[in-house]
């Protein structure tokens, strides 16, 4: 099964179990990791957030996001 890999300037939401969930944000970097069988990839994703206690971008693992329709 091939994951899918969000675009650069997609929207996400935090979907993860921590401070940030329910935040909104822009992915502003795409890190994927090759996986050592077949062409599956992790992914990490470096998103602006939206009302986050810092204006720096956050790294989060694939599983912590969902990239958003609109």
């Amino acid at each position: 099964m091939k994951s899918q890999v969000f675009p650069v300037a997609g929207r996400v939401r935090v979907t993860s179990y921590s401070p940030f969930r329910g935040l909104k944000g822009t992915i502003r970097t795409v890190n994927p990791i090759p996986h050592e069988e077949g062409d599956e990839q992790f992914c990490f994703y470096h998103i602006e957030l939206e009302g986050a206690p810092s204006e720096e971008p956050i790294w989060f693992e694939q599983e912590e996001v969902e990239l958003l329709s609109h």
